[in-house]
Parts: C-alpha cells; structure tokens; sequence
C-alpha cells in the first residue's frame, strides 16, 4: 500500500511538473522544445523553383562524390561541433536547432548540394564586405535562410534579393529600385547595405542573436518582446514573446553554420557545375543597352547575363540616365570595350521600343518609315567633349550607320565642335488640290462624263482608324464619313472605303457598233463583280461608283 502511495506521489509531482514547464517554458532556455515553430520562407521553396531561378545549369555535373544516407548523431555531438567552431557569434545547441539540423541533413539535403555550389560564387563576396565593416564572417551564412542563395527571391510580402530587403529599407541604404533597375537583387550592392544595416543593429543591441532576430521581424518586434519579457537581453529568454516566424529564425541560422561546416559528416556533397561563376569582372555602361544586343555580337547565353546581373528586372541597361555596372566574364570584359558601338548599335530599332520625339505622327506626316528628300528637315547636334558616335546614336534613337551615312563619315573618329545630322524629322507636305478638281483641270471637255472609283482597304489586327489614315494619307473624319461610321471602333476583316478617286468616263459607242460577244463579256464581268462583292462583303453604295481593294491584305 505504500508502495502505491509513493509511486502516485511521484506521478502526480511529474505531472504537476510537465504542465508548470508547459506554462512557463522560458523558465530554462536549455529545455526549448517549440513544436509550433514556423521555417523561413525560403526553406520551403521548391527545389525546381530554386533551379530555375538559380539559372544555373547542372544538368552537365559529373559528381565524383555521391549523395548517401543521412548519418544522425547524438545531441552530444551536435553540441560539441557547434561550441568548437571558430565564431564570435554564440553557436549553443537545444531541440528547436537540432530540429533544423535535421531538416537541412534530410529533408532538404538536395537543396544543401546545389547551395554548396552556389556558394562558391557568392560567400567570399559576403565575406569581404563583412571583413571590411569588422563583422562576424560567419553571418555570410544569413542569405543561405533568407533567399537560399537565390538574388530574384520575392517573399511574400515583398522582401527581394539575396538578403530579403524591403522596399524601404532597401531604398534607405542607398539602393536603387525602379521600374527597370531592384538594387536589391544586386548580389554585390545589396551586400554592402546588408552589411551596413546589421553593423548599425548591433550597435543597438550589442548581442548578435537579437541582431538578426531584428533583420528578420524589424527592431519595433524585438523591442515589444524586451518588454514582454521584463526587459530582458538574451534571445533566448525573449523566445516566446518573438513572432512565430522569428522564433525559428536564429535556431535555423544556427543550423545553416553547421550544415555548411558538417555537410560531409551527413554525407552530404556539392552537386557540381560546369559553368565557370568565378572568372567574373565588371564593365561600366553608360549607354542604353539591351542584354539580347550583347548576347548576339558578343555570342554570350543570355541566361548567363541574367545570372550574372539579376539587378536589371528587364534585360536592359538603362544607361544614359547614370553609369551602371555590368557583369561579364573577364576575358568579354575587353570584347565589350572593343565593339562597344557595334553592339549599342546592333538591331537598336528591335530592342529599343520607346521613341523620344512623336511630333512627326501628331503632324500626320511620318506612317513610322524613313524620311528622306524633300520631306526630311535634318537636325543638328554640336560634338562636346567626351562624345562618340555610339553614344550621340543612343541619345537621339538612331544607329551608328545612320549617323555616318548623313555626315558621309569614313570612319567613327568626330572631333569637338563639329555639327553632325542626328535626326531627319519629317516636314508636312504642301496640302494638295482634290482629285476631283485635278482631274476636272486635266479635262478639256467640259461635258466629259466622270464617276468615283473608291479604294478599300481589309482592316487587319492591331489596325485602328488612325494608322489606317496616315497611311492613306486622309482625315480620321473622312473615313468615318465615307464608311458610315459612328464611332473610332472597326472590327478586322471589315472592309473600309479609304479613298474616292474621280475618273473620267470614256463616251459609249453607239448602239450599234457594241457586238454580241462585248455584250457577253460585260455581262459575265458583272457576275463576277457581284460575287467578289458578296465574298468580300462590300455593300452596294450607288450606281456611279466602283470598287477597288488595296492591296494590303493578303487573302
């Protein structure tokens, strides 16, 4: 019966413990057991997603070393290895790390392979910005559960690159984002902001755990948990009152350090490439240039260039806005330099869409070709110091041929002061005289019979009343007058009358002289008339007038 007692004594005390430790889990931060922990975003990316993103190609490894099994170690060993590595940043071991250990050594042990890799490229980057702000080098392992080394990462509330910046944030250290340039994606200017942003975190803190905690939730989040806690300074203490996200955050830090130090240990190995990520340079620009431009002269995959320039969101170099850095292989680098206005020059009316000055087409005198003769008005520029044929090209939309053929040039050399043509504006023509009164002019017999003969034209896709009359040389209201129409909307296929031209009408012959077999001929051209009509779809509009379709239309 004592027995008994004691023995219901000793469960209900264990009982009574579990459920105190239960409620108040921070009371000892070496019993951390969170079961409700959330992964950071990038953790859970696919892996077919990362690939393509990467843009990386490893379909071509050839692996010496060969994936086996995860090998699991005690607690013991775990804890031995991470207090033995050489950091300034505190590496301590409890259940929540030993959780991510195993995610990493597991479930996610492909993702470490390709991260090895990548990592070759992108760690001494990291290290040599950390080195030169005297930060702890082993904080080059943020991005591995930030971005997963991947520069085009979005999370899902707008964090971007490899270091997850927010806008603003972003924006405060000095990176550009706009329409055409995210700095943020920039591997080597977003790390320099990293950098500086989490050396100015420390010096709030003055303890590394609470410095990324705050990179990731913001310093307001870290700040209310202090609170919460009692004014406590250690992470560990403040766990529980940390964002959920937040608090899986150091915890998976602590495990990226291990698994990128230990990876051989789980049997773990770079799964290789054989693209070359490190004989790399860079290149300033400061001409407007497309990155297909550059692939096709320079013969260059363009999945290379985006790789090595993620920060140009759609494959083009602003340029003459500022100077902007490009990255290339170093031996392209000089082939670059050397055929740079080949390349700037190289299908420019393809690649480069946006026109500077639209006056011609508010004039109604350019339909969108060359002008030349009598209609081009030439404009000039005066060469300044530092200009070449490249970059005046650039900033009036033209190509270096062009500029050479106006100034009948022999070669690119231009000396400062000359006057070069750099555009040839279209100038309106002298309105003319309707064809109608031309024609009555050209006529000596006042009674000479007349009729109007109409041109029509098939409406294609992308085809509105606008283009249709600059290239028909008429008003937008008079195809709306001539076709009946109400409004600008035409659908394709429809058939519009694009222009009346008045001829003179021969005088019939005498009844007499017309034989049967004429009779016969204009009777059978009626039928045949009448049937094209109907194909076509042109209505009847009255007897003294004919039909004439342009021939823009292929059937």
């Amino acid at each position: 019966m004592k027995k008994f007692f004691f023995t219901l004594i000793f469960c209900t005390t264990a009982a009574i413990t579990a459920i105190f430790a239960q409620t108040n889990p921070q009371q000892n931060k070496n019993t951390i057991q969170d079961n409700s922990i959330v992964a950071p975003e990038s953790l859970n990316e696919h892996l077919a997603t990362l690939l393509h993103e990467w843009q990386i190609d490893f379909s071509k490894s050839d692996n010496t070393c060969r994936q086996g099994m995860n090998v699991v170690f005690h607690d013991s060993v775990y804890t031995r290895r991470l207090y033995d590595m050489p950091t300034v940043m505190e590496m301590s071991f409890n259940h929540v790390v030993r959780q991510y250990i195993d995610m990493y050594a597991n479930r996610r042990r492909d993702m470490v392979g390709y991260m090895l890799t990548i990592g070759r490229y992108y760690f001494p980057m990291f290290e040599e910005a950390l080195d030169k702000y005297g930060l702890p080098l082993e904080l080059k392992y943020l991005p591995v559960i930030e971005s997963a080394l991947n520069p085009i990462a979005v999370s899902r509330v707008g964090a971007t690159g490899l270091w997850q910046f927010m806008l603003r944030t972003g924006q405060g250290y000095g990176l550009q984002v706009n329409s055409l340039v995210d700095e943020r994606r920039d591997p080597y200017k977003a790390t320099e902001a990293a950098v500086r942003y989490l050396r100015d975190l420390y010096a709030i803190y003055n303890d590394w755990n609470l410095v990324i905690a705050a990179y990731n939730c913001g310093p307001g989040n870290v700040n209310k948990a202090i609170a919460r806690s009692g004014g406590k300074q250690d992470y560990w203490e403040i766990y529980y009152n940390l964002p959920r996200e937040t608090r899986g955050y150091v915890p998976a830090f602590i495990a990226a350090n291990y698994i990128m130090n230990f990876y051989d240990s789980h049997n773990i190995c770079p799964i290789e490439s054989y693209q070359d990520m490190t004989a790399l340079d860079t290149v300033h620009v400061s001409n407007q240039v497309h990155f297909n431009q550059i692939s096709e002269v320079l013969n260059i995959p363009l999945s290379d260039i985006r790789r090595w320039n993620p920060q140009f969101k759609k494959d083009m170099v602003p340029g003459n806005f500022q100077s902007y850095s490009l990255v290339l292989p170093t031996n392209k680098v000089y082939a670059f330099l050397e055929n740079e206005d080949e390349i700037m020059s190289f299908r420019r009316g393809d690649y480069m869409a946006h026109r500077e000055n639209t006056d011609r087409y508010l004039s109604g005198t350019s339909s969108g070709a060359a002008v030349s003769g009598d209609n081009a008005a030439n404009v000039y520029y005066r060469v300044r110091r530092g200009d070449n044929l490249s970059r005046i090209a650039s900033r009036n939309r033209v190509t270096v041929a062009q500029l050479r053929s106006w100034n009948n040039l022999r070669s690119t050399r231009i000396s400062v002061g000359q006057n070069l043509i750099v555009q040839k504006r279209a100038v309106a023509p002298a309105p003319q005289q309707p064809a109608e009164t031309t024609l009555a002019q050209q006529t000596n017999n006042p009674e000479a019979a007349t009729r109007t003969v109409n041109e029509y034209y098939r409406v294609r896709r992308g085809d509105n009343l606008g283009r249709i009359a600059q290239q028909n040389r008429v008003t937008v209201a008079q195809l709306k007058s001539w076709n009946g129409l109400r409004s600008d909307n035409i659908a394709v296929g429809k058939n519009l009358i694009v222009k009346k031209n008045t001829v003179v009408v021969e005088q019939p012959k005498p009844a007499e002289e017309i034989s049967e077999t004429q009779t016969t001929n204009r009777e059978g051209s009626g039928i045949i008339s009448n049937y094209l009509k109907e194909q076509l779809g042109v209505s009847e509009t009255n007897d003294e007038e004919t039909e004439v379709i342009s021939d823009g239309e292929e059937e």
